[in-house]
């Protein structure tokens, strides 16, 4: 008999199985049968999985407090700009996904990577005369978090390392340590408004750091980074060779005293992969539509990370293509005014916020300059009862139903953060309750009476 024979048994009786029998070198076996298995069950979690970690969650989720009963809950700790009513996308933006839904043009699969015409679409939106852009350089994701995700895992290997901010969103690390990529942390120094401590973040870089995740407008922070600043940071990146993955997610999201400058725009020299979406300055993050712009005028990224990036989005196909559809008249037909009314309402209640908590005693907020987070001090010392921020939030939910995440949900302890996207009312009850409740747990640090009783 050929060595390489398939046998399939016609067994009348079951005329719907084969019976297939694989003859190698005149020996038959059974398909699939191992020699020396025992076979028993035994399904267990990958190992990616149990490097798979959210500080959030496992901070939160740890939280086993209830909230005061007689007081209505006010979440200030979710990032979720619609969750309130309070602001709802524009109706031209509704209109968009209305016609390409009725289109019926968007149905079926589109390339991974993103229609090349929505491509092109966000290349227009995006293009600089100091930083160009051209479909190629377009990979659309599904949502910034994948963006950020596919530009981790084209970067970097198992073994190798990343630069993340402290404090900083906790996705860099859940995402990099399932990838088996260290973490290492660079601070950012509240008394300079969040600027990075260059000389400390130049200190982590070795020979396997594989990027630099820069995030501008940051959260937690809410800071935005001055131009001069961000030239010292590429400076940093230029003399170590080191690539930059910028978050810009909050891009433009930046109220009327600063200004948003996108980091390619700032150097020739230094490769960045840019990621953003719609998620939050156009106040639709349910869409899941994000974006890499890849900036690489040296080529030193070079046809590999290029190509990199199209195989590994092909693992789930690209983003919504009825979102795709409707991308055009989202950036074109949106109206300045509801950009504008966005802003204005998150820096009002930024300015509402940090007046009214810097008033307290015991609190030192950092005035924010964007985005639609505010972070805040906690001087420990003046509340003794309190181990550490996450006991402070803890307690505060318990006695005043107002949920603040700990700061140490983004590696900087004794702070919390607090969104500030919630209904102005809301936002002033809030603060009234914290104030209560600072008053009734402020204690005078020891040798600071002249001080407590000024």
């Amino acid at each position: 008999m050929d060595p390489y024979v398939i046998q399939m048994s016609s067994n009348s009786n079951l005329p719907s199985v084969l019976d297939v029998h694989v003859n190698i070198g005149g020996r038959s076996s059974l398909l699939g049968k191992m020699k020396g298995r025992k076979a028993r069950w035994s399904v267990k979690p990958s190992d990616m999985s149990n490097k798979t970690f959210n500080p959030i969650r496992a901070i939160v989720d740890s939280m086993k407090v209830k909230p005061n009963p007689d007081k209505t809950m006010i979440a200030l700790s979710i990032g979720d700009p619609t969750v309130f009513g309070n602001l709802p996308t524009d109706p031209e933006i509704t209109q968009a996904m209305k016609d390409a839904l009725d289109s019926g043009k968007y149905n079926g699969y589109a390339p991974s990577i993103g229609y090349l015409s929505s491509r092109e679409e966000i290349a227009s939106y995006y293009h600089r005369p100091e930083a160009p852009l051209e479909a190629k350089d377009v990979i659309l994701t599904s949502g910034c978090s994948q963006a950020i995700e596919l530009c981790l895992a084209v970067l970097a290997n198992p073994g190798q390392n990343i630069l993340v901010p402290r404090p900083g969103f906790s996705l860099y690390r859940t995402l990099a340590e399932s990838m088996g990529i260290e973490v290492k942390l660079y601070n950012l120094l509240p008394e300079k408004s969040w600027e990075i401590d260059l000389k400390q973040l130049e200190s982590l870089i070795d020979e396997k750091t594989a990027c630099l995740i820069v995030n501008n407008p940051s959260n937690p922070c809410g800071s935005v980074f001055s131009k001069s600043h961000l030239q010292k940071i590429l400076a940093v990146a230029a003399r170590q060779c080191v690539p930059i993955l910028a978050d810009e997610i909050y891009g433009d999201m930046v109220f009327s005293d600063s200004k948003f400058e996108p980091l390619a725009t700032l150097s020739r020299n230094v490769p960045i992969l840019s990621c953003g979406g719609l998620a939050k300055r156009w106040l639709v993050p349910g869409w899941r539509l994000g974006w890499i712009l890849i900036h690489d005028r040296r080529d030193i990224f070079g046809n590999e990370i290029r190509d990199g990036l199209v195989k590994l989005s092909q693992r789930i196909l690209g983003p919504c293509t009825i979102v795709q559809g409707a991308l055009k008249s989202i950036l074109h037909r949106t109206p300045q005014e509801f950009y504008h009314n966005t802003l204005s309402f998150l820096k009002s209640n930024a300015d509402l916020c940090y007046g009214a908590l810097a008033a307290i005693p015991g609190l030192q907020p950092v005035r924010p300059s964007g985005a639609m987070y505010l972070m805040v001090g906690i001087e420990m010392e003046h509340f003794p009862e309190f181990e550490n921020d996450v006991e402070f939030t803890e307690r505060l939910v318990a006695e005043q139903s107002v949920h603040c995440l700990p700061a140490t949900c983004f590696e900087y302890p004794n702070f919390f953060r607090v969104v500030i996207t919630v209904p102005k009312v809301m936002m002033l009850e809030a603060c009234s309750r914290i104030q209560e409740f600072c008053e009734l747990h402020y204690h005078c640090a020891e040798g600071s009476q002249e001080e407590c009783d000024k």
